[in-house]
């Protein structure tokens, strides 16, 4: 007889990890080898209704970094996860970028849910692996927030993606604090708009690895500040670009509801770069991100 079970959400990858098992390799046919954790599991009855208890070792060698407890590392990681792939950039403790990679699992988003949980072990497996090589014990990730807001469609399947995505970063903390490694979780607010716009031509890079060299430097406690090409580049040309929009609207449509909200976006917008030394970093990048775009490392304006 079999009957479905429901897990808590808090504990579903660590549950799934210990009944699954994790694959150390392959036979001689080609088939996975799968290394299972001993659990002992209990059926017991509670007013009419039925409760599974799992009772295994839980076993933590690494522990989890506060915000702002200091990285104590020579060598540290940065990681920008995404559901096709998991970028990593390791720097030093000073902040020099060493080297990067991307590892792919594009496959994720469609297979089944046994094939998923083997695909993120596997590439999860490659990940530590490679860092071991690579003499780096401590690895910043993302701090992933999710907004329980379904509106639109497009926004549903948007959230769909990040819960995804969500499970993922979990299974990374999880499985580098099982090997010893030390996590630290980072606010990831516009890191994947600094890498493009300030380090992906500077180390030819992709978009992921330069989110994820900026992940890695935020965990070191740096500061990301505009170079003064791109604060040039809003105080002349997105200030004309955004004054131009402003005095090219129709009457008519700057008394209608629209109109009058986006005038009053476009002023406080024009305000911030007024005042753009009294304003925080991230505000500052938000605006580049806003009307800004790249097409072979030239910066191109977006329409209003």
């Amino acid at each position: 007889m079999t009957f479905p079970v429901q897990v808590p959400e808090k504990y579903e990858w660590e549950i799934i990890d210990v009944v699954m098992g994790e694959q150390v390799d392959v036979n001689a046919k080609g088939r996975p080898i799968i290394e299972y954790q001993p659990y002992t599991a209990e059926i017991k009855r509670k007013n009419g209704e039925y409760y599974v208890h799992l009772i295994y070792e839980k076993e933590v060698y690494g522990r989890e970094l506060a915000y702002d407890e200091p990285i104590q590392a020579e060598r540290i990681a940065g990681m920008d996860i995404n559901m096709d792939r998991i970028a990593v950039s390791i720097v030093s403790k000073q902040g020099n970028f060493i080297q990067s990679k991307v590892l792919y699992c594009h496959e994720l988003e469609y297979v089944k849910a046994n094939k998923r949980n083997n695909i993120v072990g596997e590439t999860i497996r490659d990940v530590y692996d490679w860092l071991m090589q690579e003499n780096v014990r401590e690895v910043v990730i993302e701090n992933i927030q999710l907004r329980q807001q379904h509106d639109t469609d497009k926004r549903f399947h948007r959230l769909t993606h990040q819960f995804k995505k969500k499970k993922l970063t979990e299974t990374v903390l999880r499985r580098g604090m099982r090997l010893g490694f030390r996590v630290k979780k980072v606010n990831p607010t516009y890191t994947s708009v600094i890498g493009r716009f300030k380090y992906r031509k500077k180390y030819g890079l992709s978009v992921h690895e330069s989110a994820a060299l900026v992940i890695g430097w935020r965990g070191l406690g740096y500061q990301e500040r505009l170079p003064k090409k791109l604060v040039y580049t809003i105080k002349t040309k997105v200030k004309r670009h955004l004054v131009a929009a402003l005095g090219s609207m129709e009457e008519s449509y700057k008394q209608s509801k629209s109109g009058k909200k986006q005038r009053q976006y476009i002023v406080m917008m024009l305000r911030k770069i007024e005042n753009f030394k009294q304003e925080h970093e991230w505000s500052l990048w938000n605006i580049l991100h806003k009307f800004c775009w790249l097409n072979q490392y030239q910066i191109q304006l977006r329409e209003v």
